[in-house]
């Protein structure tokens, strides 16, 4: 049964819609791409409303590359990798990190980079290797725990990273003009990093909405809301309905570790390419603790399986049943490309709380 404040919401919602044209909203973090599904929001939205899942799941846009490099390093003798669940069953063109763990390498789950840390100390005769996916709200720990290796001297700890800037993803999303997007949904893990204004050059650039919200059901709807409203005015600028977590200014005690230890670089995306300073890595004065330095490995190129519709998926371009794939070859069980492997990966999502059997043809990445 659906609670009275959500059907308040509901028929607001269909209320600020009524005669609107059709609108497209894309979230940006898989946390909402999760919750829409799992609540079943997602289903009480208007006809004339569309969601889109955007690059919000790290562990999905990072590119084949990253996971191939990571493979390879496992594979060194004396080398310990250490990384969050999902990373493991990633494929890379060569097997995945949790087939390295069964062909004998030393692969462990930990659930911090502390761990990690901890793990060198205790094991100075071993390289440990911590994969560094993440946004702005896990950087901040990957940051302490390169100040924490060398407060205690350790030289066989490293970050493997693929650290990626939700903005700069936006804008080039923006740039390209292939999908609609009437406005966008902000993550709020991460605006509670950044804060508000780190969304400024969406609105001034591109002229979109852009919400800030949380992760219930009414949060979500609020701020879906918030968006049909500035559409309807024909505004553009930013809203904070999530100011319980996310203030003003951010978090300036992570950013300012963040930017201790790391600077904007130039990063690969899966299938979007190289976008300009949408990425993080080690400063100089920290280059000691970079893995592909130690390892002397380089990222190779980007790669999706035959047929498989990871890439376009991030984008926006296509919704997960769109892809041939789709519950037939690719399953969670059987994961043919990331977004199917990641806890916030919209295809894991979609057949976790959204598999309806059906499926249509998967569209060309330079169709309009």
């Amino acid at each position: 049964m659906i609670p009275n404040r959500i059907q308040d919401l509901v028929q607001t919602l269909n209320r600020v819609c009524d005669s609107l044209a059709p609108m497209a909203f894309m979230e940006v973090c898989g946390t909402h791409t999760v919750s829409f599904q799992r609540s079943g929001v997602k289903s009480l939205l208007p006809d004339n409303i569309r969601l889109i899942s955007g690059p919000g799941c790290p562990v999905c846009v990072s590119p084949q590359g990253y996971i191939d490099a990571a493979c390879e390093i496992a594979s060194y003798p004396a080398t310990t990798i250490c990384t969050y669940g999902d990373m493991l069953r990633v494929p890379g063109r060569h097997g995945s990190l949790l087939q390295k763990r069964a062909d004998g390498a030393d692969v462990r789950v930990v659930y911090s980079p502390i761990d990690a840390v901890r793990l060198a100390d205790e094991h100075p005769e071993r390289a440990v290797v911590f994969i560094a996916v993440g946004f702005e709200t896990t950087v901040g720990g990957h940051a302490a725990a390169v100040l924490e290796a060398q407060d205690r001297g350790l030289d066989n700890f490293f970050l493997l990273t693929s650290q990626k800037l939700v903005v700069p993803a936006m804008m080039a999303l923006l740039a390209e003009g292939e999908v609609c997007i009437d406005g966008f949904l902000c993550p709020g893990h991460v605006s509670v990093i950044i804060g508000p204004n780190a969304y400024v050059p969406v609105v001034q650039t591109h002229r979109k909405p852009c919400v800030i919200a949380g992760f219930e059901p009414e949060q979500m709807l609020r701020g879906i809301i918030q968006l049909v409203r500035q559409v309807a005015q024909h505004a553009a600028r930013i809203e904070n309905i999530y100011p319980v977590a996310v203030r003003r200014e951010g978090n300036p005690v992570a950013v300012r570790i963040i930017n201790e230890v790391f600077e904007p670089a130039d990063s690969e995306w899966r299938a979007m390419g190289t976008i300009p300073v949408s990425g993080l890595s080690l400063r100089t004065e920290y280059q000691q603790f970079d893995a592909l330095e130690r390892f002397d490995v380089d990222l190779g190129p980007d790669y999706d399986a035959p047929g498989c519709c990871c890439g376009q998926v991030l984008q926006g371009k296509v919704e997960p049943r769109d892809c041939p794939l789709f519950a037939i070859e690719c399953s969670p069980s059987n994961p043919i490309g990331p977004c199917m492997v990641g806890s916030e990966g919209s295809c894991a999502a979609a057949f976790k709380y959204g598999h309806d059997g059906t499926r249509r043809a998967c569209i060309s990445s330079d169709r309009r």
